[in-house]
């Protein structure tokens, strides 16, 4: 579709929950078996057990490896991949497979950093994205249109944060040394379309066009989203 010429908006996975014989709320498992370096055992086993897993087994599995097996909803894994690839710094194997449909295991908690989203319409820039980068993780590189409501990086802490990645230089008619030093950015994440849809929240949507790929909130006017975010939190969306 892309190749076409079509653009679309991509939300996160969502699993499909069924109605027990009794009423209660059902939701799939999947059996999992990860091979992992003995060094990297505690950052993965931490996060399955966020993610609602249930440890069956655990061995070697060679010369310094190890061989963990789980049984976790299959809202867990929507997202692990890249954080399972990063713990285990891209040494890691994991496989799963659908096991049954069992009991809901209750709300997860989604990602953990937050977001950096720019406030207004314009052009990013080097001198705005320098100083950007101090918070967290670039999305984009200088000299990209961007509009309101859009994601340009990943925040190093877990909250959102607005941000102007077009900001200029003022400038003065005064010379500094300051002036005269360059300014280094740290390359930005590349996004494939797989791992941008493991990256977004349930209030963010991958934007696909034939030549981008941008991650922007649902709610792209700031003031709506806060009041949004405001219901929810009351238990009163709707």
């Amino acid at each position: 579709m892309r190749r076409e010429g079509y653009e679309l908006m991509v939300s996160q996975p969502q699993v499909i929950f069924k109605e027990g014989p009794n009423g209660e709320k059902l939701e799939p498992y999947e059996e999992l078996v990860i091979d992992l370096d003995e060094a990297y055992n505690g950052p993965v086993i931490e996060e399955l057990g966020r993610r609602g897993g249930r440890m069956q087994d655990m061995g070697p599995a060679g010369e310094g490896r190890m061989r963990l097996e789980y049984v976790i909803p299959s809202r867990g894994l929507i997202g692990y991949r890249s954080q399972f690839l990063t713990d285990t710094r891209g040494t890691g194997i994991l496989n799963h497979n659908f096991a049954h449909y069992g009991p809901y295991a209750g709300a997860f908690k989604g990602r953990t950093s937050g977001v950096l989203i720019a406030q207004d319409p314009g052009q990013t820039n080097t001198y705005a994205l320098f100083y950007l980068q101090e918070r967290g993780a670039l999305l984009l590189p200088p000299g990209v249109p961007v509009y309101g409501g859009q994601v340009v990086g990943l925040h190093s802490r877990g909250n959102d944060i607005i941000v102007n990645p077009s900001k200029a230089k003022k400038l003065t008619n005064i010379r500094t040394t300051a002036a005269d030093e360059k300014l280094f950015l740290t390359p930005p994440l590349a996004l494939t379309l797989e791992a941008a849809l493991e990256l977004i929240n349930q209030d963010e949507l991958v934007e696909v066009t034939p030549k981008n790929i941008r991650l922007r909130k649902r709610i792209l006017d700031h003031n709506e989203r806060k009041r949004v975010e405001k219901l929810r939190g009351q238990g009163l969306e709707g």
